[in-house]
């Protein structure tokens, strides 16, 4: 007579069970040991970058808008920005104000030793202040993608970059949108307050629609940046801050890789990070010869 085979015991193995515990402690000790290490977010990122060269992926840097997720115009000062006391507006107007009441061959002048490490400071206050501005206007949110803050080692650039069905010039046009020329006259008392001289950039895109017979997009490009210089000038800008107005038609794209696309037609405002310069007639060398 056969002999029956065992029915197995109700319920899972004894052995899963301590394999199961073994499993969970592994998992909280790796826990453990990850959220006790330190993250070197540089050599991360070296490790994403080798990774993708290595699959043969081209990481495209584009500028994102004014508001992003965390509602600031420039990434590189998010923290910075937020670590600036509230008196430190107050603070750069005074000494912007003690710097415009000097007198004789102090005037005009500015601290050079405190350049570097004044500027990115100064720049951060800019910043954070045309962001303030910007809000109150009731069409912020429609322009947000059109407007684009960042440091730059020539300066703080701010760019009015057109956007698809958004433009910040009609097709052809040099006289701006009512919603450019508030954008640009609430940038005028902001910049005002720094003592760094302005570089305005006309661009075009490459489409020849524009161009007429006997007026290229250089014109274009050199009228439009100039119809931005106006509207900064008529709202309080003076008039020695301009250092130079520049049209550069399709010649510096925005996206090289696509000539045509909207978003390379825009104004760039660069305040530039140098010191101030000498009125002619205050230089050393002037007034080694008055004497």
């Amino acid at each position: 007579m056969a002999r029956r085979a065992k029915d197995p015991d109700a319920g899972i193995p004894d052995w899963m069970v301590t394999f199961a515990d073994l499993m969970t402690i592994l998992v909280v000790f790796f826990v453990l040991i990850i959220s006790f290490s330190i993250q070197d977010k540089e050599k991360l990122e070296i490790v994403a970058g080798s990774m993708r060269e290595a699959f043969g992926i081209k990481y495209v840097e584009r500028k994102a808008g004014m508001i992003e997720i965390e509602g600031s115009p420039v990434r590189d000062y998010v923290k910075r920005i937020s670590q600036i006391s509230r008196d430190s507006d107050s603070d750069f107007a005074e000494k912007s104000h003690n710097q415009r009441r000097k007198q004789g061959p102090e005037a005009n002048t500015y601290d050079i030793e405190k350049t570097d490490v004044e500027l990115p400071r100064q720049f951060a206050v800019a910043a954070a202040s045309l962001r303030q501005a910007w809000r109150e206007l009731p069409e912020i949110t429609e322009l947000s993608d059109n407007i684009q803050v960042e440091e730059t080692p020539e300066g703080l650039l701010i760019q009015l970059v057109d956007q698809e069905g958004r433009s910040m010039f009609p097709q052809g046009s040099v006289t701006p949108y009512e919603r450019t020329v508030k954008l640009l006259a609430k940038m005028a008392p902001v910049l005002k307050g720094l003592p760094n001289r302005i570089q305005i950039t006309g661009h075009t895109d490459a489409s020849r629609l524009y161009s007429k017979p006997g007026y290229s997009l250089w014109d274009l490009s050199a009228d439009r940046a100039q119809a931005a210089r106006r509207i900064l000038a008529e709202n309080g800008l003076p008039h020695d801050r301009f250092y130079s107005i520049i049209g550069r038609a399709d010649a510096e794209p925005l996206f090289p890789e696509d000539p045509f696309l909207a978003s390379n037609r825009r104004i760039s405002i660069l305040v530039m990070t140098e010191a101030p310069p000498f009125p002619i007639d205050l230089r050393p060398e002037r007034a080694r010869q008055k004497k």
